[in-house]
């Protein structure tokens, strides 16, 4: 029978087809916020944005739905980013020294970038003495045919575009020092880095070079001669341009800025016409980069980033906008990486007139619209940061009713009075994409007891509403708004901007479960401190007080103490709340143990809550608790010890620990005499391992756990359903709570009819009790119809939105624990089939759901499945009720644990995972739903001549890693050997993950000995010179083509 029932059977062709219609694995598309951004480019032909990461990645966006990505193939910071206008091309440089040209492409009627060549300037690689040739600043001309190239040693270097020609007719130091610059200025020193380059917005062959030291130089290309220089004292940050060309403007080191003149009179200027430190005389930080755009209404709008007064406000990240007598001084709660302004750049036209200015933040993205009174801020439509206060949990929703919809968008609406409902402004590309049949929503909990609905609809993640609970509780925010609002009216005029706040008020008020129905808009929200918290949607605004009822989950057992954090205060007296959830109801669990579980039945009027000493039955209508139950066995010490406590003992852990890894040893060794149950489990482990050779796939075997292990008491899952307890002829509602032990508690329930809800009161008992041999922890309960489908949601059938369910055959009910998959028969509660996940994968079940899987061969088609995530990072999954597997696909890395802890299902056949604290991995296991970006993007692109073979990119997999094509990574070099291979240190093997690239070192010096280090090691100046002698000498521009 054994061998019968394991034995592979041969494929069904039939049943293959139909799996291919239902199945399919696709990662679709990252939400959120790019993880560690570190550069910024616009095109405003286009009307593109891109951000490059320390990944190594690159992202595009336009309109909403219009997204992009590339990775490149060394995992290297993007330390620049450069649009050719109109063309749909990108120049990166990273920090290795690479640049690369990329191109918006099409394929299959749709847009996708693509790396297509890189190059290094020649150089000794290696030796990081030699800094001659590292680039610090790149210009790409107007024209988008050549790009200018400033370098650390203070040469400029000239590259044809797209092909990455070098020209021979690059510009050196000391060519700049003798025939420009007067003695007196000289002083025997270096110009230092060329800091900035801008080109003349009149005379495209005319480009300003600025050097570190202060010097800048207007240089004629054309003539190659200084028409102007301009002798600065204070080291250089950034150099724009006045619209008019007739002027200038440098920012410094010392927290100011210069606006200088230029005059074909005076070819050398001493002085500036106007200096200004905006926020002196105290020493200042420096202005890292400074914009002055003129506007029709006369004054113009200078923006600037840095300048902080050093000693008061140098901690602060601040961005200037100065127009006239206005004056705010934007304050970011993260790093300023660049920004740019939308603005009108038809030459035809006189002013500049920007509409909007971008900030990107090392956390968010923040827009400015400069066009209304007051600078408001314009809400983003993507990219927004998830992580403002550090995710704790999710929740998905499927199919949203459209008046839940709306309700909810309407109560977000009124939470934003800053905001301007102007227009995106980015909105470059056409999105392809089919507008989504059905609305979603996704739930986040956070830190600060926050939570935040978004739309998750189509591509773009975009936030609708926020609810927070601290104000129900006596914390010290209004203390700290106090501090804030009086520190309004000091110099300089701050302004908060930006919703990233990483610090939580009290680390208690942390959200670890959320429950929603979207048919009666009653949502459920459970925290750190066993806070338990019901409300309503309303529409109006509301003052009242809130219901406080206490649930004692230990049931005065004694010997136990709690040695953890007290409960969060309620306030005392009404609380006011605006449109949105509003808190009715506050269910204190004792002791305030985090909650572990949670779930809610709006046509009952229950809640179920679940913590690691016991659950409880609420009754919110009549506010009366039903049940409590402990759930501790008598040796849960650690189950006392909250998550915030200091006392828990690590020696216990680690005895605990090695006790472990001892019996497992014992184990595999030899048989013990004693009769117990572990000694049985073993007996039936060897006796599988006698079985005949061909039972496929063979099982492993199974250590027992101990019915005393810490934690044990933990309640894992909680479900209510309306089915067979009892007997089976009557069926009822019913409560299902699973433990940490492989416990599980079945509870049959008398509920009063709708007209008798606030007369009689709810009653619970206890119908079965079962214990699974295996005892491992209960992941998940379900409960399946006489034709083994899951059981609808409340509301569904009495209003007609689903159907009925088979209340005449057998139903049964599904018990996922951390090893297995069993069905049980109901009432009598008689195992039906199993499948034994650990022994069969050697993996363990985190993420369990029961999910609908439609046919792209047919919409009337459909099957129910079951689908898990494991440890190792795998999905798989089974057809119910027979537990027959169906797919397997890798998707999460196994070491990436918050990954796998943050998996959501959805019931449609989607999930999401974090892949960094800011972004989720959105994935498809349905061959028919699938959400991904489809859009086009036109570009005026003209023929590229070069001959240079175009790089093969794969599309980036998880993690934003992706893998390359043995035999691809090549590098062409001069013909006489002039230039080394570059490929070991530029070609590194692809990572796992991308946000590990910072610290990652090419150790090279065990092969290096003192006599190499002698022969390559040159000056800077001995470099520029060598360069500069290969380019005159030798026609043939020299180059890397990195692949």
């Amino acid at each position: 029978m054994m061998k019968f029932r394991f034995r592979r059977q041969g494929n069904d062709p039939q049943r293959e087809k139909i799996k291919q219609d239902l199945f399919a694995f696709n990662k679709t598309v990252e939400h959120g916020f790019p993880n560690q951004p570190s550069a910024l480019a616009y095109d405003p032909k286009l009307q593109l944005m891109a951000i490059g990461t320390k990944s190594g990645a690159i992202k595009v966006y336009g309109a909403p739905g219009v997204e992009f990505t590339g990775l490149h193939r060394e995992t290297a910071t993007v330390t620049q980013l450069y649009f050719l206008h109109g063309q749909g091309r990108i120049l990166s440089l990273l920090d290795d020294n690479t640049l690369h040209l990329w191109e918006i492409g099409q394929k299959e009627h749709c847009s996708q970038l693509e790396e297509v060549r890189g190059f290094t300037l020649p150089g000794r690689p290696g030796i990081e003495s030699t800094n001659a040739t590292r680039v610090t600043v790149l210009l790409p001309k107007l024209s988008c045919d050549l790009l200018v190239v400033g370098t650390e040693g203070g040469g400029v270097h000239f590259l044809e575009l797209p092909s990455f020609t070098l020209q021979n007719k690059s510009l050196f130091q000391d060519e700049i020092m003798q025939s420009s610059v007067p003695e007196e200025y000289k002083c025997g020193k270096s110009l230092g880095p060329v800091e900035s380059l801008q080109e003349h917005p009149q005379l495209p062959d005319k480009i300003l070079i600025g050097y570190s030291r202060g010097l800048v130089v207007l240089w004629d290309l054309q003539n190659r001669h200084a028409d102007n220089v301009f002798l600065g004292k204070q080291q250089l940050e950034s150099l724009v341009w006045v619209r008019t060309a007739d002027s200038f403007v440098s920012s410094h080191s010392d927290g100011g800025y210069m606006v200088w003149s230029v005059s074909s009179s005076t070819p050398c200027t001493h002085e500036p016409v106007t200096a200004t430190i905006p926020y002196g005389p105290f020493p200042c930080k420096a202005v890292n980069k400074i914009l002055w755009r003129t506007t029709e209404s006369g004054a113009p709008l200078v923006l600037f980033s840095g300048g902080m007064p050093r000693a008061s406000y140098g901690d602060r990240h601040c961005l200037t906008i100065l127009q006239d007598s206005q004056h705010v001084t934007l304050d970011f709660t993260s790093r300023v990486i660049d920004f740019f302004t939308i603005h009108c750049t038809d030459r035809d036209k006189e002013y500049d007139d920007p509409s909007a200015l971008v900030v990107l933040l090392e956390e968010e993205l923040v827009v400015i619209d400069l066009q209304t009174a007051g600078w408001p801020t314009i809400p983003a439509p993507y990219l927004a940061p998830l992580h403002s206060s550090a995710i704790t949990c999710s929740y998905h929703i499927s199919n949203v009713p459209v008046k839940l919809w709306e309700r909810v968008v309407s109560a977000g609406l009124q939470q934003c009075p800053l905001q301007t409902h102007t227009n995106w402004p980015i909105r470059g590309g056409k999105n392809l994409a089919p507008d989504p049949k059905q609305h979603e929503l996704l739930l986040t909990g956070h830190e600060d007891g926050t939570v935040r609905f978004w739309d998750a609809s189509g591509v773009s993640l975009r936030p609708l509403y926020r609810l927070s609970t601290a104000n129900i509780f006596q914390t010290e925010c209004d203390h700290n708004d106090s501090l804030t609002q009086a520190g309004e009216e000091e110099w300089p005029p701050f302004r908060k901007v930006g919703c990233f706040d990483p610090y939580s008020d009290d680390p208690r008020l942390g959200i670890q479960k959320i429950c929603l129905c979207k048919y009666s808009g009653k949502l459920v929200v459970a925290g750190t401190a066993g806070q338990v918290v019901v409300l309503y949607l309303c529409d109006d605004k509301s003052d009242h007080m809130i219901d406080v009822a206490t649930v004692d989950l230990l049931q005065d057992r004694e010997g136990f103490t709690w040695k953890g954090h007290d409960r969060l205060p309620p306030k005392s007296g009404s609380v006011l709340f605006a449109p949105g959830f509003q808190a009715v109801v506050l269910v204190q669990c004792m002791p305030p143990a985090a909650v572990t579980a949670v779930t809610l039945h709006a046509e009952w009027n229950l809640i179920a809550f679940g913590t690691s000493h016991g659950f409880g039955l609420f009754d919110y209508h009549r506010r009366s608790p039903v049940l409590a139950r402990c759930t501790l066995h008598p040796n849960d010490s650690l189950a006392m010890e909250g998550p915030l406590s200091r006392v828990k003992s690590l020696k216990k852990s680690l005895r605990q620990s090695f006790r472990r890894i001892r019996k497992s040893r014992v184990s595999g060794k030899k048989r013990v005499l004693v009769s117990s149950p572990s000694s049985k489990v073993q007996e039936a482990n060897a006796q599988l391992a006698e079985q005949d050779a061909e039972v496929t796939p063979v099982q492993r075997r199974i250590e027992p756990r101990s019915a005393d292990d810490s934690l044990s008491g933990v309640v894992r899952c909680l479900c209510f359903a309306d089915t067979f307890l009892r007997d089976g002829t009557h069926h009822g509602p019913t409560m299902w709570a699973g433990t940490n032990s492989g416990c599980v508690y079945a509870y049959a329930l008398d509920v009063p009819s709708q007209e008798k809800f606030s007369e009689q009161g709810v009653e619970a008992l206890l119908g079965k009790e079962i214990q699974l041999m295996h005892r491992a922890p209960v992941v998940s309960i379900a409960v399946l119809d006489g034709r083994g489908n899951p059981l609808p949601e409340p509301y569904e059938v009495s209003r007609d939105l689903a159907k009925a369910p088979d209340m005449q055959g057998s139903h049964s009910v599904l018990i996922a624990s951390e090893e297995q998959f069993k069905v049980f028969m109901l009432p009598k509660v008689s195992a039906k089939t199993k499948f034994k996940l650990t022994a069969h994968e050697g993996c363990r079940v985190r993420k369990v759901a029961l999910v609908n899987f439609s046919s792209v061969a047919s919409e009337d088609y459909s099957e129910n499945g079951l689908v898990c995530l494991t440890n190792l990072g795998d999905i798989h999954i089974f057809s119910i009720p027979a537990l027959r597997p169906q797919m397997r696909y890798d998707c999460i890395r196994k070491e990436d644990i918050s990954g796998i802890a943050s998996c959501v299902f959805t019931k449609t056949g989607q999930g999401f995972y974090l892949i960094s604290p800011s972004e989720y991995e959105r994935f498809s296991l349905s061959a028919r739903v699938i959400t991904e970006p489809l859009c086009q993007v036109e570009v005026d692109r003209p023929h590229d001549p070069s001959e240079l073979s175009i790089c093969t990119t794969l599309p980036p997999q998880a993690n934003g890693t992706h893998k390359t094509p043995s035999g691809e990574n090549k590098s062409a070099g001069d013909a006489e050997g002039v230039f080394d291979e570059m490929q070991s240190p530029l070609s590194s093997p692809a990572l796992d993950s991308p946000n590990s690239s910072a610290d990652i070192t090419l150790d090279t010096t065990g092969e290096l000995t003192m006599e190499d280090v002698k022969d390559f090691l040159v000056t800077v100046d001995e470099a520029e010179n060598n360069l500069r002698n290969m380019t005159e000498e030798d026609g043939r521009p020299p180059g890397i083509l990195i692949n």
